[in-house]
């Protein structure tokens, strides 16, 4: 097993990356789980866009997130109406906007460790998204826009 992932000092392992994570869940859930038995004192982070339950519609996804062993979620949310997250983000779903705040107090019902995070970009209100992030009584992070590389 440790060839599979090398014995250093992991601070955090984190799943994110382009597309959402918890669209393929029950993977997620395998690794975290995996991860938990074998890495256990290392936090694992999920950053989502918070569209769990609208993907995963009959499943408790925070309840499961936390009992596989992830113990902190980043949920992007740049914007700060379903109006501006709409146009911001683009989602295929409908409802996206309010999905990721419902994913947030799930997540905190949960007990998973859950902030909100919003791009610092001219298109995003950040004093906007931070209130909603008192409102939601969780933390609020802003993160630097990384323009396209490639």
């Amino acid at each position: 097993m440790e060839k599979a992932l090398p014995s250093r000092c992991w601070r955090e392992i984190v799943f994110c990356g382009f597309g959402e994570p918890t669209a393929k869940l029950d993977m997620l859930l395998e690794v975290a789980k995996w991860l938990k038995a074998y890495y256990f004192p290392v936090p694992v982070r999920l950053d989502t866009n918070g569209h769990g339950y609208k993907l995963n519609p009959a499943r408790n996804v925070a309840i499961e997130l936390k009992d596989a062993g992830v113990s902190k979620a980043s949920v992007s949310l740049n914007g700060s109406s379903e109006e501006t997250y709409t146009e911001n983000c683009k989602p295929k779903l409908e409802g996206s906007f309010e999905a990721a705040l419902d994913f947030v107090r799930r997540a905190k019902a949960a007990e998973l460790n859950v902030e909100v995070s919003a791009i610092r970009m001219p298109e995003v209100d950040i004093e906007k998204v931070g209130k909603i992030a008192d409102e939601l009584g969780v933390p609020f992070r802003v993160r630097d826009h990384a323009p396209c590389f490639w």
